[in-house]
């Protein structure tokens, strides 16, 4: 197998982070010697984070065994995701602006077992397609506020901010918030845009929305749209464009990633 040099799109301030988190876990280990430096092992580990790559391929360039550099990219998410902010910091951070965002996106992946239904809790419906749910707090202009744990596909937005707390939380604290449909019955905190009228008995069809709640739908995408961006940071991490893991392992990659966003 031949290697090349490469070029890694990565902040100095993730790779700083990442280094301390690594060597913070040695030396609670007592670890004496590695194959690989502590800035090496954390290089290692942003390159299969943010490029993907396997790990076949980075044990070749930075030769070092298969097993070792799994054994290095893992050590390496734990202490990132040991690292993350919970949703109390997140509240903090939340009340601090006019509003936030708050949206659910989908992390697709292939390692479930398709025997006996056991696929089903991972597929979407609205995606057509297996996953994990992650609810996604941003700020107006979309900058990441917080990345909940996840959730197999199959959990409803709402369904899926309910069980980890945040619309409770954010009720609690009296945070304005914009979302899209899926969070309908939030509580009145949440600005969701207009529906269409109910179906009229005779003809069985729903309404159109008149001009001024159209214009109002928009002004609320505009709001919301920024959102979108949130999501997009996570996903620009390729390891989170399809997972290829363990489903369980799958908070602990969002944390990590969610660490080096935040730190850059």
């Amino acid at each position: 197998m031949f290697s090349y040099p490469s070029g890694l799109s990565v902040s100095t301030r993730a790779l700083i982070t990442l280094t301390t988190a690594l060597q913070r876990s040695r030396n609670q280990l007592g670890t004496r010697w590695r194959r690989l430096a502590v800035g090496d092992q954390a290089l290692l580990a942003l390159a299969h984070l943010r490029k993907g790559e396997t790990y076949a391929d980075l044990a070749a360039g930075f030769t070092v065994g298969t097993t070792t550099a799994f054994r290095y990219i893992r050590e390496a998410v734990d202490a990132l995701a040991a690292a993350a902010p919970t949703l109390e910091q997140a509240i903090e951070i939340a009340l601090r602006k006019a509003f936030v965002i708050l949206d659910g996106t989908l992390l697709r992946m292939d390692r479930v077992g398709m025997a006996s239904g056991r696929d089903r809790p991972y597929y979407s419906g609205k995606w057509k397609c297996h996953g994990m749910n992650v609810q996604v707090i941003a700020d107006p202009m979309g900058r990441l506020i917080w990345a909940s744990p996840a959730l197999p596909g199959a959990r409803h937005d709402m369904g899926a901010a309910r069980e980890h707390g945040i619309i409770d939380a954010l009720t609690a604290a009296r945070v304005q918030v914009v979302a899209d449909n899926g969070y309908r019955g939030a509580g009145p905190g949440f600005e969701l845009p207009q529906r269409r009228r109910a179906a009229d008995p005779d003809t069985a069809q729903r309404r159109r929305l008149s001009q001024s709640q159209r214009e109002v739908n928009a002004a609320h995408a505009a709001q919301r749209g920024p959102g979108e961006r949130a999501n997009a940071l996570l996903k620009n991490w390729r390891v989170l464009r399809k997972i290829r893991c363990c489903p369980h392992r799958t908070t602990a990659l969002v944390n990590a990633v969610q660490v080096l966003i935040l730190a850059g």
